[in-house]
């Protein structure tokens, strides 16, 4: 088991992920985030059944700035709940593991 996690939040542009991923790493509270996209996501919302594009945020981070980088993507975030979701690393390199505290701080 490490430090490391991969939290997922989606956004529903291209711009506004990337924003999302600029700030995160700009404020060290991720070593890395990838944006994918478009997507589209199928998904129920007060309702009914809606579909659209996303473009999907994978951040990598420490377990211990889990509280911080979820505040941030809120913050940040046009989506009234956005999807933010967290799972730990079971498996790392030391030398990316190494990279990711380092840049993150301590």
């Amino acid at each position: 088991m490490t430090d490391l996690i991969q939290i997922m939040t989606t956004a529903e542009s291209g711009e506004a992920a990337r924003a999302i991923a600029r700030r995160l790493v700009e404020e060290r509270l991720a070593a890395c985030v990838q944006v994918v996209g478009p997507i589209t996501s199928v998904y129920r919302w007060k309702g009914e059944v809606e579909e659209a594009p996303e473009w999907l945020c994978l951040i990598k981070t420490r377990a211990g700035l889990y509280e911080r980088v979820e505040a941030a993507v809120k913050a940040l975030h046009s989506y009234e709940v956005p999807e933010i979701l967290a799972w730990r690393v079971t498996a790392v390199s030391a030398s990316y593991l190494a990279w990711v505290t380092e840049v993150t701080g301590p």
